[in-house]
């Protein structure tokens, strides 16, 4: 029978089928943070249990830490007591444990693949939405809640049933200045956030083929936001190359012996999907979203479409455009912001400085705009010296804050004002997500380069 790339990930790790309902499924990498372990670790006291793997378990924090002066206690006191939560545990049951300070320290979604936590063919989760990110490798990976978190740092196990199967196929050239993440949003902009629901996507095709690693991990990060359970991308030269060597990976005959099984990992000739979907890279422009959910996003040059055009409720529509202030058949260039935020598991790794860096080279940023660049691991901060990008940066007027999921999700001290607009690149646009009251407007980081030097939503292809 011929198979799909998650079919023959998922079936090499189904440990027991129930009959009529979920597989149990066997994890091979668990990482963990500081917000969603510490409940689960307590259940697990509270039955007298231990972590049944502690060498297939990875901590770092990330979520409640600042982004400026980590070497001072943490003011925040529920913050404070979760950071040391993860600190404890991690000795107490003998897991690996990155916390503020330490080398390898940032975004758990930026430091699984760095050091090789994250391999083709195995299995991922993470009590964080945004684990689809390790996908890019040709992984398994979603993200779970707090019970389960304690069930697989128990048992390495998940109840789960199959999701069903989906493929995205992108071919041709994308056009100048159109990066991963534009489409990423673009793809949630024709399927809407609910369009890929009960789906594992396969991205397929020359624009995913052509991307780097970093590139496709922006993309399958943004699974989620289309309903997805994860996507994934079959792993090749360029995967192989960017995991040999690193901390965690196969060495020696264990790394040959790897390849042999990595290089069949790949959708098999005439397997089947449940849906498919076919779009061309010549269609993609720069995007940006206009409303509250990563769905409602368009390309750069147009208008806001009217209530009569979009995919999805009349009701919603209205409250969003009211929320954010603006109205249908609005033109998206050229309104002033007041935030911009590079940095998140999405858009928080070392091409997406070189690209920022590619835009204000040469230029100032403009003066009604606060700026946060959040390098997502303190390996990335260090390429940005090593590569001279900090000073073009600095140059420009803009400052580089320390690791972190900062002005993401405000659980942390990242928050931007109510009624303030920011472009941002992370990873969603609800109501109050960047901060209560706030308005985000995702983007990519050329796109957020763009409107730090002008100070309005700027065409990048126009400086």
């Amino acid at each position: 029978m011929n198979k799909t790339l998650f079919d023959k990930v998922w079936d090499a790790h189904v440990v027991q089928k129930i009959t009529d309902g979920p597989d149990v499924f066997f994890i091979d990498r668990h990482l963990i943070h500081e917000v969603t372990s510490p409940v689960a670790f307590l259940g697990l006291k509270k039955r007298g249990l231990s972590v049944l793997y502690p060498e297939r378990t990875f901590a770092t924090a990330d979520h409640n830490t600042p982004t400026i002066n980590q070497h001072l206690p943490i003011k925040d006191p529920l913050s404070a007591n979760q950071l040391q939560a993860l600190e404890d545990n991690s000795n107490e049951y003998g897991i690996i444990h990155w916390g503020l300070g330490h080398k390898n320290n940032g975004i758990v979604h930026v430091v699984g693949p760095e050091h090789g936590i994250t391999l083709p063919g195995v299995t991922i989760v993470c009590g964080d939405s945004h684990t689809s990110t390790h996908g890019a490798f040709g992984a398994i990976a979603f993200g779970i809640g707090t019970s389960e978190v304690e069930m697989v740092l128990a048992s390495q196990c998940i109840m789960q049933s199959k999701p069903k199967k989906l493929r995205i196929t992108i071919n041709g050239k994308l056009n100048k200045f159109v990066t991963p993440k534009d489409v990423g949003l673009y793809i949630i902009s024709q399927l809407t956030t609910s369009g890929a629901t009960g789906y594992f996507v396969e991205y397929a095709g020359e624009v995913f083929e052509d991307m780097t690693m970093e590139g496709r991990m922006t993309v399958c990060n943004l699974s989620i936001e289309m309903g997805a359970r994860g996507g994934m991308i079959a792993p090749d030269s360029k995967t192989f190359d960017y995991i040999k060597g690193r901390e965690f990976t196969p060495k020696g005959k264990d790394w040959d012996a790897a390849m042999t099984y990595w290089k069949t990992l790949k959708t098999d000739d005439n397997a089947v999907f449940d849906k498919e979907y076919i779009f061309n890279a010549s269609d993609i422009e720069p995007m940006i979203t206009y409303g509250t959910n990563p769905g409602m996003g368009m390309g750069i040059t147009q208008q806001i479409p009217s209530e009569n055009a979009i995919k999805g409720g009349k009701t919603s529509y209205e409250k969003s455009l009211n929320y954010m202030g603006f109205d249908q058949n609005d033109a998206m260039i050229g309104k002033k912001i007041d935030y911009v935020f590079l940095g998140s598991c999405t858009n928080g790794r070392i091409e997406d400085f070189r690209a920022f860096a590619s835009i204000v080279k040469g230029k100032k940023k403009a003066e009604n705009v606060t700026a946060w660049l959040v390098p997502g691991s303190h390996i990335v901060e260090n390429q940005i010296k090593e590569e001279g990008l900090l000073s073009i940066i600095t140059d420009a007027g803009f400052e580089l804050r320390q690791p972190g999921c900062s002005a993401c999700l405000a659980m942390n001290d990242d928050k931007v004002p109510a009624g303030k607009y920011a472009v941002s690149t992370s990873n969603r646009n609800f109501e109050g997500r960047q901060g209560q009251g706030s308005r985000t407007l995702l983007a990519s980081p050329i796109v957020v380069a763009a409107a730090a030097i002008t100070g309005v939503i700027t065409d990048p292809r126009d400086l």
